[in-house]
């Protein structure tokens, strides 16, 4: 045991193992081996400390509060405020086990990277929560799934149309008796010219005079 608190090495690796611990469970969203480690590491952790002297009792319910409303918001997914408070309570409460200085801000920075970094070395083998799902965005809007950024006209390629507003490049041509937002290959087009379209690239409309 002393070892494990005269070591800062193994403090940090504790610390990480914690937040690791936190980041499986709201991820997976089950009480698993994620949350067994976490408590494992938690126990030697504030263990060690508080033989030491070093915390309070006080310390250790704040830590304990925030462990309890993460699991709250994992059983009964809100908006994630109950998690947010729950990591704020842990962070504060470890930041005061390791003296609460700019060492202990340090050390907990390093254990929140490994315990980043371990996290998405596996996220994409764990399975997904309600609450993950929530947080995060699980679909991209991709084209083969029938999203467009904006509509393609491509049946106006090769169409002639009239300059409503001056082309300088861009403005506005009536084609097939509908308003649409053109561009010139890059000369100037005054109002009333009759125009062709070259090109249709999503949005982009690319005319020249005819």
């Amino acid at each position: 045991m002393n070892l494990i608190v005269d070591n800062g090495i193994l403090q940090v690796l504790l610390i990480a193992v914690m937040f690791l611990s936190v980041m499986v469970e709201v991820k997976t969203g089950g009480l698993g081996v994620g949350v067994l480690l976490g408590i494992v590491a938690a126990a030697v952790f504030w263990g060690s400390q508080y033989t030491r002297g070093l915390v309070e009792l006080y310390h250790i319910a704040v830590f304990l509060a925030g462990v309890l409303m993460i699991i709250v918001e994992i059983l009964l997914p809100t908006v994630g405020l109950l998690a947010g408070l729950g990591v704020a309570a842990m962070l504060y409460s470890i930041v005061l086990a390791l003296g609460g200085d700019i060492g202990a801000l340090a050390a907990l920075g390093i254990a929140l990277v490994i315990s980043i970094v371990l996290f998405l070395l596996i996220v994409s083998r764990l399975p997904s929560s309600k609450l993950w799902n929530k947080i995060v965005l699980q679909k991209s809007s991709r084209t083969e799934e029938g999203y467009v950024s904006a509509e393609e006209q491509l049946d106006i390629v090769g169409k002639v149309g009239e300059v409503l507003t001056e082309l300088r490049p861009s403005g506005t041509a009536r084609i097939d008796g509908r308003p649409v937002d053109v561009i010139s290959e890059g000369t100037f087009i005054q109002k009333g010219k009759q125009i062709v379209v070259l090109s249709v690239n999503g949005s982009r409309v690319v005319v020249r005079e005819a």
